[in-house]
């Protein structure tokens, strides 16, 4: 799809160009991964030392502090899914030098969660190959394609996110082994930290089910690329970061919002600015939802936050 400028009522197609380099693409998302993704950088160019003989483009936590590869290619390479592959097995293997790295970069008091890991591969175009090799593995990997055009403007969309582990493992006698080893890692690691959505259900009033499945379908109805993703303790639904977290109580329900306590006008009774308290989930933003005419209530937000976040 070409990307237009309106100009005195006129559609002027905005042409394409390319970074002359990849660090500058590298460069341009390691200055601005909160923005981006709401990660915090850790390091660049990471070495993996002598045996393994590879640097990582970029290491970052993410918002629930689960590490984040990001691998980067100006051109379209299959080399960019067995690189970003190789790299989720050697951090899995590896995980007190990227909790050094994380301590380093962030401070002693940041506390790595390794339930989940996150590889981002960014690249202009992909492979119908790669797409299906990426499906069969089952990591937790996600496929942007970016766009670069004359205007200094960047468009970048998700074209494929496999969270779950659906690789078929008996038939790893004809992949890469590498791609198979790394697909064992990932199968291994969610395999520890699966959660479901009805989880959340168990032990709820009638009432509060009700309410938690009237705030689902709203949310999830907002846009097609946004994921349900299930914690312990509450429901994250995410694009490209979180937007909300759902926290189900006995009695209500927790909503923390992606949003900044300042851009909440005239806060309902049941807001609270929580970004200097302890709480589940992400957002600085919290309402307490007890029924259907107080979520109506407060759907805008929701949908501010989307926005903000970007689809």
């Amino acid at each position: 799809m070409p990307i237009f400028k309106i100009e005195e009522k006129k559609l002027l197609p905005i042409e394409q160009k390319n970074f002359f380099l990849e660090k500058e693409l590298q460069g341009l998302i390691e200055g601005n991964l909160e923005a981006v993704f709401n990660c915090r950088f850790v390091a660049t160019e990471y070495s993996t030392g002598a045996q393994h003989a590879g640097r990582i483009d970029s290491l970052a936590l993410s918002e629930e502090d689960n590490p984040v590869i990001i691998e980067y290619k100006k051109v379209e390479s299959s080399e960019l899914i067995n690189q970003s592959l190789f790299y989720l097995h050697w951090i899995q293997d590896h995980k007190g030098d990227f909790e050094i790295a994380v301590q380093k970069a962030l401070g002693n008091s940041v506390k790595v969660d390794w339930s989940d890991v996150r590889v981002i591969c960014i690249a202009p175009n992909y492979k119908k190959y790669d797409l299906h090799a990426v499906q069969v593995m089952g990591a937790n990997i996600e496929l942007w394609k970016y766009r670069l055009f004359s205007n200094n403007s960047l468009y970048l969309e998700e074209i494929f996110h496999n969270s779950k582990s659906t690789s078929n493992l008996g038939q790893e006698s004809s992949k890469n082994p590498v791609m198979v080893e790394a697909g064992k890692k990932a199968a291994q690691v969610r395999a520890t930290a699966s959660y479901t959505f009805s989880e959340h259900l168990e032990g709820k009033s009638k009432q509060i089910q009700e309410l938690i499945h009237t705030i689902r379908e709203f949310v999830t109805g907002l846009d097609s690329a946004i994921e349900e993703v299930p914690k312990k303790l509450y429901v994250a639904y995410k694009s490209s970061q979180n937007i909300v977290c759902m926290e189900a109580k006995s009695r209500n329900v927790k909503l923390f919002v992606k949003l900044k306590p300042a851009e909440i006008s005239e806060p309902p009774k049941n807001f609270r600015d929580v970004s200097n308290i302890g709480h589940y989930g992400t957002g600085d933003v919290e309402f307490t939802i007890s029924s259907e005419l107080e979520f109506d209530e407060e759907k805008k937000y929701i949908v501010m936050a989307y926005n903000k976040v970007g689809s």
